[in-house]
């Protein structure tokens, strides 16, 4: 049965492609606007082998890399300080709850006057992206650790970094491991969001710069292209969460 639930999705997306070139090798489409899968294929390997897409994709992932590693680091460590300390949670939740509902898309001409379009502008945006569901999921974790086990920790007399060390953060942490998940794929897409607004190279600017040029061809092998490594940035963080997270997942079995 589960084997069966992991053939059906990929079988259901196969069959869509199949139908998508059926319908434009027969001309039943505008073949402008929907190229045939095969001639998309063909590109996406053509500029694999030109060095096309890895002279774009290594900037992409370079800055969305680096703006996530910073939103993990301020999101787990806010976030632990707002959960343990009701003092600093209070302080602080207003000013969060104000800028949490803004879309990252929308600061980034905020970014821009201030940063310019480099590097640094783009790593910002995918900070401020990111950040919120591993802050929001890190509070909520920290607040959820059950008040007996800080109880046992004080009675040993751990101090405080020791008990966040060693007690707060491991029994937080599948919830922060939600948290980092949603925020890998924040990460990418406003990674490329932000090239398209204002970049020198990347594969944001890359789909933009082909769609607007009319070669839909190569906009669709960019789009594939980023379909792959969403898929296999996810499936990487899934295998490094089961490494970490073995013994969550075994006590989840018993």
């Amino acid at each position: 049965m589960v084997r069966g639930r992991r053939v059906a999705g990929p079988a259901f997306v196969l069959v869509l492609l199949l139908a998508w070139e059926a319908l434009s090798q027969l001309k039943l489409v505008n073949v402008l606007l929907f190229p045939p899968v095969t001639s998309i294929l063909g590109r996406f390997f053509a500029l694999w082998a030109d060095n096309t897409f890895v002279a774009n994709m290594v900037p992409t992932l370079r800055r969305m890399l680096v703006g996530y590693a910073l939103a993990a680091a301020v999101g787990i460590s806010l976030g632990t300080l707002m959960g343990y300390w009701s003092g600093v949670y209070d302080r602080l939740a207003p000013l969060l709850e104000f800028l949490r509902p803004l879309p990252p898309v929308a600061v980034i001409p905020v970014f821009v006057l201030f940063l310019g379009i480099g590097d640094e502008m783009k790593i910002a945006s995918v900070l401020f992206g990111a950040v919120w569901p591993v802050l929001l999921n890190t509070v909520d974790g920290v607040r959820g650790v059950h008040p007996t086990i800080v109880d046992v920790a004080r009675m040993y007399q751990f101090k405080t970094i020791h008990t966040l060390r060693s007690v707060i953060l491991p029994a937080a942490m599948p919830q922060i491991m939600a948290g980092l998940r949603t925020a890998l794929a924040i990460s990418l897409i406003v990674a490329l969001v932000s090239e398209m607004i204002g970049a020198t190279e990347g594969l944001g600017l890359f789909i933009v710069l082909s769609q607007r040029s009319f070669r839909q061809t190569d906009m669709y092998a960019g789009v594939f292209l980023l379909a792959v490594l969403g898929y296999s940035l996810n499936r990487a963080f899934l295998l490094i969460e089961s490494r970490l997270m073995a013994w969550h997942l075994a006590r989840g079995q018993q």
